[in-house]
């Protein structure tokens, strides 16, 4: 069976971005953002997904994180999506429950083709973490989303601590799409009645 893997690399006035991403690895990452919060929360992607992946980038982060945030996103939802191919054979949905300490958050994920984000955050989040302004989590997710061209739901339905919030949020997420993009056997082609996912 062929590797399921794409390298993209984007370059803008405000970020330069290169991403690489093997859907069928071990959860082996590199990370190097130059935001402490999103290296952490992409290497806890990387390896709850048993994703291998690479994520370097560099951007206008004396502004603030919003750019770097939002085009990371960006480039890998595109990865995400070239490497994953034409879907046959997929579970093509997903969803995951994941704790962290006083948190839950749920994912739920639909290998669609028709990108939508609902991000349901019960508990206020703090402004911040660390430096890391929080409103950045969902734009993050949104850009993803739309370029991976997935339906993702976030669901949190309780939580006190941020950090752990968020946390939560990013391992669902990974779990949720390593369970999406496995193999079933049973699945002839596409799992569509329309007999299309692309």
């Amino acid at each position: 069976m062929a590797q399921r893997f794409a390298r993209i690399e984007r370059s803008t006035n405000e970020t330069k971005i290169q991403v690489e991403l093997n859907l069928d690895g071990s959860g082996q990452a590199e990370i190097k953002t130059g935001i402490g919060f999103m290296d952490h929360m992409l290497d806890l992607f990387i390896k709850h997904g048993l994703f291998d992946g690479k994520i370097i980038a560099n951007g206008d982060t004396w502004i603030d994180d919003h750019h770097t945030t939002e085009d990371i996103g960006i480039v890998l939802g595109q990865v995400f999506r070239e490497a994953l191919g034409d879907k046959k054979g997929i579970k093509r949905y997903g969803n995951a429950f994941v704790p962290m300490d006083d948190a839950l958050a749920q994912a739920v994920v639909d290998c669609s083709n028709r990108p939508h984000l609902e991000y349901r955050i019960e508990p206020m989040l703090n402004a911040k973490v660390g430096t890391f302004d929080t409103e950045l989590v969902h734009e993050f997710l949104w850009k993803f989303a739309l370029e991976a061209r997935i339906n993702l739901h976030i669901i949190v339905p309780y939580g006190q601590n941020t950090h752990h919030i968020i946390e939560a949020i990013f391992k669902a997420l990974a779990r949720a799409l390593d369970e999406a993009v496995q193999f079933d056997p049973r699945v002839k082609g596409v799992p569509s009645t329309k007999g299309l996912l692309t």
